[in-house]
């Protein structure tokens, strides 16, 4: 859902079918999936020969008019194949400028906003969305604006767009719509807040349901105009700002304590600037997307220190500070801190989505299924594992049946392990997914396969999570696991540990699947000395998938130093 890499995964895949370098290099210039050609099947196709992968389509474009920024998403929603993000875009316009004191939209702001909504428009329709299809919601500064009813009436009469009003409880709602796509909630109650530029919304839910809906006036472009005016910030601004955000936070964190909320999830422009900015400070890659990474309050802080006391062109030269945001990052590093602080956290997850995804999420479920009210237990995580094969046209039956037998191996050989149970879910995901890279190529297609599940924007998910399920995969033929390969090398010990351990597991389980045919329907273990025996049983004789188990189990028997034998039950 929202894979907005599918279309690298797309062109990956394109130019590895390309063997020459005249056609490598006559593919390069014209070669983009930032148009209508980005979402197909490419089987050694030029770009311009699109095979649908599915015909049941939706193109959809939300658009969010924030106080800083309008932003436009368009996403295709296709059955089984879940959300692909198609293309998103921001424009800086400031449309809450000046207006958080005043209660009036400023006329060039205004004028900015509507060419910038006309050109969203134009892409939208070069996308192929439908105008019924298009749907666009204005937040905190418009929302509050006296003049905001003749600002709509322009863009409706210059554009055909309709604005909707929402409110702050609504926008709440569909920033927790996109958050819980995004992040896995379980059982304990997590709070989820995003920092606006007008307002920041809380909700405090679990996989249950949602205890609290709520939205402050205390967002960073109102906090700024308010109360900063020096710069660096005086220490008496940053305490005016403490007192301010701790009487506006009372009532979520009276809530927060008598649920007993203990992490926290930021979906918001500022968080993910803080990420960049402490992965950077800490030597960490600037990766592309930041679900579900963390930052923890030690972290934090360093960060805090340092970048308080700096004036706005100190702080524009920190890798991963947007330079939009130079000045605005000052109150939304004082409110963090005071999150961190009266919510007793000790880390904050980042969710990649928002209020755009939620918009979309909410539009869908009304027009495909609008008698749906219920609320039910979402595992984002198998779902989006899901909707990765299906669209790398995966073969479903072999990947859940080496599941299966990798999974009864992990259970079986525990005692030898000694792998805790999130390291089952890791394998059984890797299961799954270890044959898709031959939607590149069947050579090699343990490295497609790690590339794609990499690339693959699988939702609730840590990076190391993600990390560990695509080694695993890769490593499911071929060499086995190798300081001499660059990314496995830099793994923490116990990651490594586990990438050896599932590996050797899932080669097994995909020898005793190697004829494609589920013929191996159960593995129970019996253990003499050094030796362990693997009892197989089959529904028709076994010779392929015993021999092949053979040729594929040195790896599990190196790790756990016990030699293995596999005999039909």
């Amino acid at each position: 859902m929202f894979h907005g890499k599918w279309q690298d995964i797309c062109s990956y895949r394109y130019k590895y079918t390309l063997k020459t370098p005249e056609e490598k290099r006559a593919a390069s210039p014209s070669f983009s999936f930032s148009v209508s050609n980005m979402y197909f099947a490419v089987a050694k196709i030029n770009p311009h020969q699109t095979i649908c992968m599915t015909t049941e389509k939706l193109r959809v474009a939300a658009i969010d008019l924030g106080t800083n920024s309008f932003h436009m998403i368009i996403v295709e929603e296709s059955r089984g194949k879940g959300i692909v993000e198609i293309d998103r875009v921001k424009n800086m316009i400031c449309i809450g400028r000046g207006s958080i004191s005043t209660k009036m939209l400023d006329e060039e702001a205004m004028q900015s906003g509507i060419v910038a909504l006309k050109n969203f428009l134009v892409l939208a329709a070069h996308h192929g969305v439908a105008p019924e299809n298009v749907i666009a919601f204005a937040t905190s500064a418009i929302r509050e604006a006296k003049n905001r009813l003749d600002f709509l009436r322009r863009i409706r009469d210059e554009t055909g767009l309709k604005v909707r009003v929402i409110s702050g409880r609504e926008e709440a709602e569909f920033i927790y719509y996109g958050v819980r796509k995004s992040v896995k909630i379980g059982a304990t109650f997590d709070l989820l807040f995003d920092i606006g530029g007008g307002s920041v919304e809380f909700i405090i839910a679990n996989n249950k349901g949602v205890q609290l809906l709520e939205s402050r006036k205390i967002g960073v472009a109102r906090m700024y105009e308010r109360f900063i005016s020096t710069d660096p910030i005086a220490a008496s601004e940053i305490k005016m700002l403490e007192q301010f955000f701790s009487a506006e936070m009372v009532s979520a964190v009276a809530k927060a304590s008598k649920l007993k909320v203990c992490r926290a999830i930021a979906s918001s422009g500022t968080a993910q600037n803080i990420a960049r900015m402490i992965g950077s400070m800490n030597g960490r890659p600037n990766k592309a997307s930041l679900n579900n990474s963390v930052f923890t309050r030690k972290e934090f802080q360093a960060l805090y220190t340092t970048l308080i006391p700096l004036g706005s062109l100190e702080r524009r030269k920190f890798t991963g500070l947007d330079a939009n945001r130079v000045d605005l990052i000052v109150p939304g590093l004082i409110l963090v801190d005071m999150i961190f602080r009266i919510f007793n956290l000790q880390e904050i997850v980042v969710s990649d989505y928002a209020l755009r995804e939620g918009m979309v999420l909410h539009y869908l479920k009304d027009r495909v299924n609008p008698s749906n009210d219920e609320e039910h237990e979402l595992d984002i995580r198998k779902e989006s594992v899901y909707e990765l094969g299906c669209r790398c046209d995966w073969n479903l039956n072999h990947g859940e049946h080496v599941a299966s037998l990798a999974l009864q191996l992990f259970d079986s050989l525990a005692p030898f392990h000694h792998l805790e149970a999130p390291y089952r879910e890791l394998l059984e995901y890797a299961s799954l997914l270890h044959n898709i890279g031959s939607f590149i190529s069947i050579s090699s297609h343990h490295k497609h396969s790690q590339y794609i599940i990499l690339n693959g924007e699988l939702r609730g998910f840590s990076p190391t999570e993600i990390e560990i399920i695509a080694h695993v995969a890769r490593y499911h033929r071929k060499s086995p696991p190798s300081e001499k390969h660059a990314a496995y090398s830099i793994l923490k010990p116990m990651q490594k540990r586990a990438v050896d351990v599932l590996s050797g597991l899932l080669r097994l389980a995909n020898g005793l699947e190697r004829g494609h045919r589920q013929n191996i329907q159960n593995v129970t273990v019996t253990v003499k000395g050094s030796v362990i025996t693997l009892h197989v049983t089959p529904r028709f004789e076994p010779d392929i998938e015993i021999w092949a188990a053979e040729q594929l189990k040195s790896l599990i028997e190196t790790v756990l130093q016990k030699t293995i034998i596999i005999e039909a039950a």
